[in-house]
Formats: structure tokens, sequence, C-alpha cells
């Protein structure tokens, strides 16, 4: 009886435990050694169709879809976006604020003039926002992360 009361508890803090660590998408793997968020900021070339992981919080969510996420790397303030094919990864808005570990391939995205108006335009769509046709925004270029999978939650 004893056995079986000792394994219903371990039973149940596992559940309990596994309920604040939730894996999206292939999750991540043990061989990818991290890489600080303030140096991808830094040498995004070095990085560019590179498999990397990042580990940070999350700082913003596609208010939309649940289709990308910030990544905020306290000691730097620096962060990264991670956008995952949408509606594959779906990541809540409950997430904000949480640990994440996160993997895929950095993406250099460089835009015309015209491809960085709508850009624009599409963001602040996704966060309600008006845009401010009088702007005459440059070309730019972007890096993010090409998602893959990620762990959210109650991390050590």
């Amino acid at each position: 009886m004893r056995n079986t009361i000792f394994f219903l508890i371990i039973h149940i803090l596992a559940l309990t435990s596994s309920a604040e660590v939730k894996t999206y998408g292939n999750g991540v793997s043990d061989q990818a050694q991290p890489i600080r968020i303030s140096e991808l900021n830094a040498n995004p070339g070095s990085y560019v169709d590179r498999r990397v992981k990042v580990i940070g919080l999350v700082d913003d969510i596609c208010p939309m879809m649940g289709c990308w996420v910030d990544i905020l790397e306290k000691q730097s303030s620096k962060t990264i976006r991670l956008k995952v094919q949408d509606g594959v990864i779906v990541f809540p808005a409950e997430a904000r604020g949480e640990k994440i570990v996160a993997e895929g391939t950095l993406r250099e995205y460089i835009l015309s003039k015209d491809q960085t108006i709508s850009w624009l335009k599409h963001e602040a769509v996704e966060r309600g926002l008006p845009y401010d046709e009088s702007l005459d925004p440059e070309p730019m270029t972007f890096y993010q992360i090409e998602g893959t999978g990620a762990v959210v939650g109650q991390l050590n």
C-alpha cells in the first residue's frame, strides 16, 4: 500500500511540474550551444543561415496569431524575434514574461523601400495601431530566427 501511495504522489508531482513547462514545435536540442542575443545583434552576419539557440524572456507576442515572440536578454536589454510558421506553432499571450529557450535558423531580410512600408503597415495592423502615411522610411534590413521549436515556462 505504501509503495502504491508513494508512486501515486511521484506521478502527481511529475504532472504538476510538467504543467509549468510547455514545449512548442520540435522543442530544443541538446546539441546546440546557446548564443547570447547581444552577440547575435552585434555580429548577425556570423550566424546567418546557421542553427542557433537563445535563452531569454518572452518580451512580446504576436497579438493576431501567436506566430512570433520577441525574446529579451535581460543582461543587455537586447531582443530578437523568433518567427514560427503561422498556425503550426502558436504562442499564447500568457507566455509573456516567461523564460524561453528557442531554437531555429537565423535569417537576414533585406527590404526595399516599398517592402519596408508594407512591413511597417503589417506591424501596425497586428498591433491594432494606425499606420502614419506621412512616414518616409528608408529600406531596412532585419534579422530574426526562423523557429523550429521552443520551451517556455519555469525552467532552471
